[in-house]
């Protein structure tokens, strides 16, 4: 089975193959994700919510992101593994390095991903420059949650939008070889994807995005006050597999998401 690499992602953006992106915290989920069809995978720092019951992500360690991220390097075989670096583990640059060379030698990763966008590109030069792939989070960053005010639209107005796609094109300037953009107006999203060489994962971003992630578990039906992009692709299908099988589909043929999905 081959492995999925940052290069084959690249390569999926250039000939405008879709990429299918899902969150996972352990062994079995990564083998059912796999089996469905799924490009990558991403141990987010999400399971502070869905696994531990936190309300947001910011109790999430180090150390727990190592566990779950080595628990899905033993079970994945054929996707690329980016795994969140959590809340105050990339502070500086020299902490940064730190943590990160931790999730990929203990923890297996590929890539790690960190929000932000200006205030993040010396970390993001110093980590490529010692070769850790990274990928950059922007839009809405759930690790600002207090600072926001709660989990809302970010880049309605002109000023924040353009802000939003300088950093972008900041990230991609320092290094950083993939982006996940979150909870952006479809406009949006689509002129970031097409300003940028890089792959563009769109969360509540629009379909022009390279590619799309879910949460698993808002996936299957499980999120008790869901987002407006979320789908619930278990309903009408037999199983767990399927579910996961049926959003792959609806991401490569642009079915998911649907202007329900999306943001003004």
């Amino acid at each position: 089975m081959k492995q999925i690499s940052i290069v084959d992602l690249q390569t999926m953006k250039d000939e405008a193959v879709k990429i299918a992106t899902l969150t996972s915290y352990d062994a079995s989920f990564t083998k059912a994700a796999e089996k469905a069809g799924i490009d990558m995978l991403l141990v987010g720092d999400s399971l502070g919510m869905v696994i531990q019951g936190h309300e947001s992500t910011l109790p999430v360690t180090i150390d727990e992101m190592i566990y779950h991220s080595r628990a899905v390097a033993r079970a994945r075989k054929r996707c690329l593994l980016v795994v969140d670096m959590p809340f105050m583990s990339y502070t500086t640059p020299d902490i940064a390095l730190k943590n990160a060379g931790r999730l990929m030698k203990e923890g297996g990763a590929h890539m790690v991903k960190l929000e932000g966008g200006a205030s993040q590109v010396d970390k993001i030069k110093v980590l490529t420059e010692n070769a850790l792939p990274v990928c950059a989070h922007l839009g809405l960053q759930p690790q600002s949650y207090y600072k926001l005010g709660g989990y809302k639209v970010q880049g309605r107005s002109k000023g924040d939008a353009k802000r939003i796609k300088r950093d972008a094109l900041l990230v991609e300037a320092a290094g950083a070889q993939l982006l996940v953009l979150e909870c952006v107006p479809a406009s949006l999203g689509k002129e970031i994807s097409q300003a940028l060489k890089i792959p563009v994962i769109g969360i509540g971003a629009g379909a022009d995005c390279d590619g799309q992630i879910l949460v698993l578990h808002d996936l299957l039906g499980m999120a008790e006050h869901p987002a407006r992009f979320v789908a619930d692709f278990l309903i009408g299908t037999g199983s767990i597999l399927q579910a996961i099988e049926s959003y792959v589909n609806a991401v490569k043929t642009g079915d998911y998401p649907a202007l329900e999905h999306t943001f003004a």
